[in-house]
C-alpha cells in the first residue's frame, strides 16, 4: 500500500509540473505576442507620423503620394513585411503594401514588377471590404485627420506565426501525452496478460494432478460390479476436465491450427452443453449435411461455442429457445447463435465483448472477451452482435474463412 501510494503522488508531482510548466511556457508566448504586436503599432504610428510630414514637405496631393516612397523616406521594419492599406475619404484606396494578388509574375525583371504592382492593386480594390474588416479586427485602424485618411495594417507573418505557436504546441504536448498514456496503457495490459496467463498455465498444472488421480480411479473401478453406464458418464467428465485444461494451458501461446471440419465440432460442443442443461431450454440446430473444412483450434472453438451458448442460456434465465445455425456462403462460414433472452442494448454492442464487462451479478466478463480474441486473433475471422432488441433476445454471428 505504501508503495502504491507513492507511486500515485509521484504521478501527481509530474502531472502538476507539466502542467505548470506548459502554462508558464503559454504564458510567456502570450505576453512576448502582446509586446511584440505593441511594437508593431508603435511603428505604424511612427510611420503614420512620417507619411503626414512626408506630405506636407513636398507640398504636394496626399492622394498622389506612394507608401513605398514613405518607407524610403524614413525606415521602419515592419513596414517591409506588414500588409497596409492607406484608404482615403469615402473609403477610396489610395494605396497598399504587402497585399499580394493572385497570378504574381515570378520574374524580377521591371515588366514584371511593373504586373505585379498592377496585379496587386486590382485584388486590393476587388478585395477592399474583405480587408479592411480583417485588418480592424486584427489591429485599431489609425486615423490621419490632418489628411482624412485612414491606415489599416495586419499582423506581419512573424505575428501571424507567432500567434499560432501555442496552438502547435499545445497540439505537441497533448501528442505527447496520447503516446505516454498508450505506452502506459499497452503496457499495463501486457503485465494484465502476462498475470491471466500465468494464471491460466498455473491453473491447468493444478487441475492436472487430480485429474490423473480420477483416471486411475475410473480404471479402479471398470474392475468393480459397478453400472457400466455411470463409468461411461464418468469417463465424459473426466474428457471434458483434460479439454478444460488443454485449453487453460494454450492461453499466451500461438494455437496450432487443424483442418477440421467446422459442422461436426460444433455439433460436438452443442449437444455435449445441451445434455447438461436444463430441459426448459429448446435447443435447435440447423447445419448442412456436407462437411465444411476450416482451420480450426478444436479445444478453443468448442470453447468459443461454449462460451456463446451459457451466455445465452444465462440470458434466458434458464427458460426459452437457443437455435445455432451453420451456413455456408462463397468463401465463408457464419455460425450463428440466438436465443429468447432479456435482449443487448444497441450501445452495448461492442462493450459485450471488452474483458470485465458484464451485467451478471456474478461473474468476471471474460467469456465473451476470450471468445472475440480466440476467433479474431487466432482463427482471423469476426464475431460481432448481428442483432439484438431488448426483451426479445440477441443473435451473436461468428464468420471464418473456408479452407
Amino acid at each position: 500500500m505504501a508503495i502504491s501510494s507513492n507511486r500515485n503522488v509521484i504521478r501527481w508531482i509530474i502531472i502538476l509540473s507539466s502542467f505548470t510548466i506548459v502554462s508558464l511556457i503559454l504564458w510567456n508566448t502570450y505576453s512576448f505576442f502582446q509586446k511584440f504586436k505593441a511594437e508593431e503599432r508603435s511603428k505604424m504610428k511612427s510611420w503614420t507620423i512620417a507619411y503626414t510630414e512626408f506630405a506636407r514637405n513636398i507640398n504636394s496631393s496626399s492622394e498622389n503620394i506612394e507608401i513605398n516612397e514613405v518607407a524610403e523616406y524614413i525606415v521602419i521594419d515592419t513596414t517591409i513585411t506588414t500588409p497596409m492599406l492607406l484608404v482615403g475619404k469615402d473609403n477610396t484606396v489610395i494605396n497598399s503594401r504587402n497585399i499580394f494578388g493572385k497570378n504574381r509574375l515570378k520574374e524580377n525583371s521591371n515588366f514584371a514588377i511593373a504586373q505585379n504592382e498592377k496585379i496587386d492593386l486590382e485584388y486590393v480594390k476587388a478585395h477592399k471590404i474583405d480587408l479592411i474588416s480583417k485588418f480592424e479586427k486584427q489591429n485599431e485602424p489609425l486615423i490621419m485627420e490632418d489628411l482624412g485618411q485612414t491606415l489599416y495594417y495586419g499582423n506581419s507573418p512573424l505575428l501571424n506565426k507567432l500567434k499560432y505557436y501555442p496552438l502547435a504546441l499545445l497540439l505537441i504536448i497533448i501528442l505527447f501525452a496520447a503516446v505516454v498514456y498508450f505506452f502506459y496503457r499497452s503496457s499495463k495490459n501486457a503485465e494484465q496478460n502476462k498475470l491471466w496467463t500465468g494464471m491460466a498455465k498455473e491453473t491447468a498444472h493444478q487441475i492436472g494432478t487430480p485429474l490423473s488421480s480420477l483416471v486411475g480411479w475410473t480404471e479402479i473401478l471398470k474392475t468393480e460390479n459397478i453400472n457400466p453406464e455411470y463409468i461411461s458418464e464418468i469417463e465424459k467428465d473426466i474428457d471434458r476436465l483434460q479439454t478444460i485444461t488443454d485449453r487453460f494451458s494454450k492461453i499466451g501461446s500461438a494455437p496450432t491450427l487443424e483442418m477440421i471440419d467446422i459442422v461436426e465440432a460444433t455439433k460436438s460442443s452443442y449437444t455435449y452443453l445441451k445434455s447438461r442443461s436444463s430441459k426448459l431450454i429448446d435447443f435447435e440446430i440447423e447445419s448442412p449435411d456436407a462437411e465444411i473444412p476450416v482451420r480450426l483450434n478444436p479445444q478453443l472453438y468448442s470453447w468459443t461455442i461454449e462460451n456463446l451458448v451459457k451466455n445465452a442460456i444465462d440470458a434466458m434465465k434458464g427458460k426459452g429457445h437457443l437455435k445455432l445455425q451453420i451456413a455456408q456462403s462463397d468463401k465463408q462460414v457464419s455460425i450463428k447463435v440466438s436465443d429468447t433472452g432479456k435482449g443487448i442494448a444497441k450501445h452495448q454492442f461492442a462493450k459485450i465483448f471488452e474483458p470485465g464487462f458484464t451485467t451478471k451479478k456474478r461473474g468476471w466478463g471474460l467469456g465473451l472477451s476470450l471468445a472475440k480474441r480466440i476467433i479474431e486473433d487466432y482463427h482471423k475471422g469476426k464475431i460481432k452482435v448481428l442483432h439484438s432488441e431488448i426483451g426479445k433476445g440477441t443473435t451473436i454471428q461468428i464468420a471464418l474463412k473456408i479452407a
